[in-house]
């Protein structure tokens, strides 16, 4: 029986990262591969990366095996009719044709580029903790803050591509200033490099999210004080997006989410506040269902759930 697969890529502000994803949602065993992309690199440099993993994923393609497509995730913002890519942590690129350039890599197969965020989503609702609901919003909780919506059973991505950018909504009572020109972003107050800079500005001498959870653990208060204002900025912004579009669950993967279990706590009581709308606080908010295979899983989605992806 021939088996197919799924080119999956996903791009990010540090790395990309491409894998064959089977119809199941599993990555073939040493087929996943990345490489650096960071905003000190120049725009050849980022191309590079990107043909360098497919180049290497294609080499791992078993004999007899089929390709049916190439699924990509991108940091957005996006733009989804023209395939292009303006990702904020990679300022050299605005407007990049990205889906031209993996077109060119992967002549013979169909090419579909989606934000990253809306990516997470479809993985948690295939194959994660979404699975069994209508109305999921995955969540990336680590470098930034991004996020993707499936309502009614399909994927909402908006005209141009970045609808559930959760990350940018604003949240009261904040006003940490955002590379994106808001003010209070759920970003810019709960990604795990703004959290460890508050903590740093309050006193605290560690400088990677990986120390702040160590510190957590070892009762320290600034650290204690950082994690309660990360989860309630993202509980917050839970409520907000619930009350707009009435979600069922919305499951958060992401290396800071796992700073503390007592980070989705302090989400949970953000939301629990909303006493009169029960159609809110019936949210459930739970940790990824997925490895950390999720984004690739999730660009792979694109291919091998094409049925919910509008």
């Amino acid at each position: 029986m021939t088996l197919n697969f799924a080119i999956a890529i996903d791009l990010g502000g540090t790395k990309v990262e491409a894998a064959l994803v089977d119809p199941a949602g599993g990555v073939l065993a040493n087929s996943r591969f990345r490489a650096p992309t960071g905003p000190g690199r120049s725009s050849e440099q980022l191309a590079a990366s990107v043909d360098e993993v497919v180049a290497r994923v294609l080499a791992t393609v078993p004999s007899g095996a089929t390709l049916i497509g190439a699924g990509v995730g991108s940091a957005g913002p996006i733009n989804e009719a023209e395939g292009r890519v303006s990702p904020l942590n990679l300022p050299v690129w605005r407007d990049y044709p990205l889906r031209d350039q993996v077109i060119a890599a992967l002549p013979d197969i169909p090419v579909t580029l989606r934000m990253d965020g809306l990516c997470i989503a479809l993985a948690e609702h295939w194959v994660g903790a979404g699975r069994g609901y209508d109305n999921v919003m995955g969540m990336i909780v680590s470098t930034g803050v991004g996020g993707g919506l499936i309502l009614h059973g399909n994927t909402v991505s908006g005209p141009t591509g970045n609808a559930g950018h959760i990350g940018h909504v604003e949240v009261a009572g904040f006003d940490d200033p955002c590379p994106c020109g808001g003010i209070g972003c759920v970003e810019a107050i709960a990604s795990g490099p703004h959290t460890v800079a508050w903590a740093r500005r309050q006193g605290w001498t560690g400088s990677t999210g990986e120390e702040l959870s160590a510190s957590y653990r070892a009762g320290d208060a600034i650290a204690a004080a950082a994690v309660e204002r990360s989860g309630r900025a993202i509980g917050q912004g839970i409520a907000s997006a619930t009350a707009l579009v009435d979600l069922d669950i919305v499951a958060i993967g992401g290396g800071f989410s796992q700073v503390t279990p007592d980070l989705f706590d302090h989400m949970r009581t953000a939301v629990a506040t909303r006493t009169q709308f029960a159609f809110v606080t019936k949210v459930k908010i739970v940790p990824s269902g997925l490895s950390s295979d999720g984004p690739l899983i999730g660009a792979a989605a694109l291919v091998h759930r094409a049925d919910v992806v509008v």
